[in-house]
């Protein structure tokens, strides 16, 4: 189906009586479950990562969305019941850097008072560069979040500053850390993108410092989204490569298949100190368990990371329009997703062809 069909058979079908809010899964093309909802709070950013908003790229004059063009608390809100509707069990806040946007507890707020199909609590999670986590930290967890990630891909200072671009110390993202651990936004995990000759060196100071801490460190196979436009298979380090370097000081004992969850393949530090998890989104994708959908700030249904164009979910997000024919659209939507790029990126991005795959920019969509 053409994404510009989208709206009309998402109202054909709300005209038919396809019903919402049952428990049988909302499957797509692939028999995937839709259970994750990315929701993108802001489009802006105040570092300037060079694998995810390079400077010459995202300048003082980049048109970021202005406030008027930003969803609302008031619609995101409705877009988190309509998903609700669907299955989704976790709503993920991002951005861009979505401490960046005003007010943001009282979004958490709200949808902390959201179940699941179950009649579960909302599992609500945050992901931040936390620069801003140290002053938030509090207000957060009294709103109902439930917990946070934040991204880090050094703690050497320089190394820091180089890859995020900016005049901020890696101390104060350590103090936002131990602010986050601190009143009990839990577990905390930290996400380090590796980039082979960049932050490769980082690998073990990173393990070193978080473990005995309750704080899980996760690596992540620097990926071709984004502003990733110097992305070459040359700079990936496999999660594989990855775990041998840390275990060549530390070793590490595999969690039970059964008790995985998410991305990562996680690991035990064997003497009981920690767990640190390796993402492979690149060696080994996992595009068949995806149960991700992304919603951009500017209410974007995005069904792929990789996506190249998204699905307006705007015409449902007026006062007259209901939360159940919100819930129709998107799963009009769903159910035609095939998305898998990450299992057919040595076809679609051939090599040697030059040509850059023209993903969605990450700061809008979220991680």
């Amino acid at each position: 189906m053409n994404l510009i069909d989208a709206p009309i058979v998402a109202e054909t079908a709300y005209r038919h009586g396809v019903s919402v809010g049952d428990p049988t899964p909302t499957l797509d093309k692939l028999n995937r479950p839709l259970r994750d909802l990315r929701l993108s709070v802001i489009d802006q950013c105040n570092f300037r990562c060079t694998y995810c908003m390079p400077r010459d790229v995202f300048g003082a004059d980049y048109p970021f969305l202005t406030s008027a063009q930003r969803l609302s608390f008031e619609q995101m809100v409705k877009l988190a019941k309509a998903f609700a509707q669907l299955g989704v069990e976790k709503i993920r806040i991002t951005g861009g850097e979505p401490l960046l946007r005003r007010g943001l507890e009282s979004l958490i707020e709200q949808l902390a008072k959201l179940t699941t199909l179950s009649g579960k609590p909302m599992e609500l999670a945050l992901t931040t560069n936390g620069s801003l986590l140290a002053a938030k930290a509090r207000s957060l967890r009294d709103a109902g979040l439930g917990r946070v990630t934040v991204s880090l891909d050094a703690v050497d200072d320089a190394v820091f500053r180089r890859m995020s671009d900016v005049d901020i110390p890696v101390s104060r993202i350590l103090e936002g850390i131990e602010a986050a651990r601190a009143v009990g936004l839990a577990p905390i995990k930290v996400n380090a993108v590796v980039e082979r000759g960049v932050n490769d060196s980082q690998i073990l100071p990173l393990v070193r410092l978080f473990k005995g801490t309750g704080v899980a460190v996760r690596f992540i196979e620097f990926m071709d989204v984004g502003g990733a436009g110097g992305w070459s298979n040359t700079k990936v380090i496999t999660a594989r490569e990855t775990r041998e370097i840390v275990e060549s000081e530390f070793p590490l004992v595999p969690i039970v298949i059964g008790q995985q969850m998410g991305t990562a393949v996680n690991y035990r530090h064997a003497d009981g100190a920690g767990e640190v998890g390796f993402i492979a989104s690149v060696s080994q994708p996992f595009c068949g368990s995806c149960s991700r959908a992304r919603v951009s700030a500017d209410g974007q249904l995005y069904s792929c990371l990789f996506a190249t164009q998204g699905t307006d979910l705007r015409p449902w997000l007026t006062e007259t329009a209901s939360v159940e024919q919100l819930a129709v659209a998107v799963r009009s939507r769903w159910i035609q997703r095939d998305d898998r790029y990450s299992e057919l990126r040595s076809t679609v991005r051939k090599p040697g062809s030059g040509k850059v795959y023209p993903t969605v920019r990450m700061s809008l969509v979220g991680g």
